[in-house]
């Protein structure tokens, strides 16, 4: 089984909204990316706890049967689809996979 987690930093403001409304349409997108694709066990999106110390915005934990299963979620068209908006509203993204 491979975890996938993904962390973004997003902008003050992008695309004519603030950040704390980005964080809110990037979850929403993330979340439309759930079961997409056979071998998807798991997606979670969590929001950083006001209050609490973070230096990102978002992540997304997820996790997949087996390297083809992550590779099917990377190319699907929803996965696709959300990356020209992840592209102008973040500042920074961090990923790592790994065997679970």
């Amino acid at each position: 089984m491979i975890r996938h987690i993904v962390m973004w930093k997003l902008k003050e403001t992008a695309e004519g909204a603030s950040r704390a409304e980005n964080v809110l349409k990037l979850k929403e997108k993330l979340e439309g990316c759930r079961d997409i694709v056979p071998g998807m066990l798991t997606l979670e999106v969590g929001i950083a706890a006001p209050g609490l110390e973070s230096t990102y915005d978002i992540v997304l934990v997820s996790d997949f049967t087996d390297k083809a299963a992550l590779d099917a979620y990377q190319v699907h068209p929803t996965h696709l689809a959300l990356k020209g908006f992840v592209g102008a509203v973040r500042e920074s993204r961090e990923c790592v996979d790994y065997q679970i």
